[in-house]
Parts: structure tokens; sequence; C-alpha cells
């Protein structure tokens, strides 16, 4: 979760479409999977599996980074290791996203200095239904603050994507938890309250 420095809701829909950009793109370089997602007015929230650098071979390294730059992007040799290192640091996906918005959102609203209020705050989330509760939470924001009267109908969540509301990206990867439910099932929505 990061959330914005601004005073007010900076986010709009130009800005929302341009975060959702830079995820996608910086998705396909790190080894990551995005499991989940919320954009709202004044911050974001995006739940990452970085996959273990191990699980790549130099060449599939290499063909992101062909990838991403282009090939006419000067390949240095020895570049390999310390490149798998950068791809698979969950912090320098983060940086690459939240640096690039702030520069974005600068040139289009004429203006200096920072974006985002702090760090990025992170937790481990393991399978299960940690994994579950946090996706609800993810998903659920956009209810919460009274924005829509159904989950689904935020078009910058994972769960409309989930739910067929929204074309699902591909970089985008639906939890096994989520995708034993069938796709657009409704009890994909987990009952996250409590009864006394």
């Amino acid at each position: 979760m990061s959330r914005s420095a601004l005073d007010g809701f900076p986010l709009g829909d130009i800005e929302k479409d341009f975060m959702l950009d830079l995820i996608r793109r910086y998705a396909a370089l790190y080894l990551v999977e995005i499991l989940g997602f919320c954009l709202m007015g004044n911050h974001f929230h995006i739940l990452v599996r970085v996959i273990p650098e191990y699980k790549f071979s130099d060449e599939e390294i290499l063909k992101r980074y062909i990838n991403f730059y282009g090939d006419e992007r000067i390949f240095a040799d020895g570049l390999v290791p310390s490149l798998r290192i950068k791809l698979s640091s969950l912090s320098e996906f983060m940086r690459e996203i939240k640096v690039n918005f702030a520069r974005f959102y600068n040139r289009r609203h004429n203006r200096r200095g920072y974006f985002w209020g702090d760090r990025f705050k992170s937790v481990i989330v393991e399978n299960g239904q940690t994994l579950i509760n946090c996706l609800a939470y993810i998903d659920l924001n956009p209810l919460r603050a009274g924005l829509v009267e159904l989950p689904e109908q935020y078009e910058y969540s994972s769960i409309s994507c989930l739910l067929d509301a929204a074309p699902s990206p591909r970089w985008f990867v639906a939890p096994t938890c989520w995708r034993r439910c069938g796709r657009g099932s409704r009890r994909r929505i987990p009952n996250t309250t409590s009864t006394s």
C-alpha cells in the first residue's frame, strides 16, 4: 500500500489508467505476479508475489530485459547476475512504479516535488485464509469508501477483472484461491464478517 502526500484525491481516471499501465509494464520485466490490486483516489493497494530468481534462466532474464528495453539497448557482459538481483526485488519493483508515476503526475500537472508520502507498506502474506482475507480487504476498499454498491462495479480493482466486469489484463494472475471458484462466480467474495 502506498499513499499520496498530496491533499484530496489526486488520482483521477487518467492517472489510474497510467498507473495500471506502469504495473503491467513492470510486471513483465520483474520476476513478479500481481495477485490483487485496487487504485483509489489517494492511495493504491497491490498484492505481489515475488517469484524466486533461481526459477529463471539467464536467457529468460535477458529476454525480459530486451522485451522491456528493446534490442537497441546494449546488454553488457556480466550484467545478468546484478539484473537477476534487481528484478527479484519487491522494493525495486515498487520504486520503479512510484518514481515513474510521480514523474508522469508532475509533468501532467506542471508541478515539482514529492507525490508519495512514505515508502510503501508491505507485509508477508502466506497462502490460505490470510491471502483470501488480504485480497478481500484490497478489493472491498471502494465498497468501504462508499464509491460503489458492489465491489465489481469499481473498474480499478482486481475483483472487477475476476468477475468479468472489466477486461482482465494479461499481467494479472488470479490467485489459486479465486480460480477454484470458477470465473464469474460471486462465491469469490469471501465472507469476512463475523457473527456473534
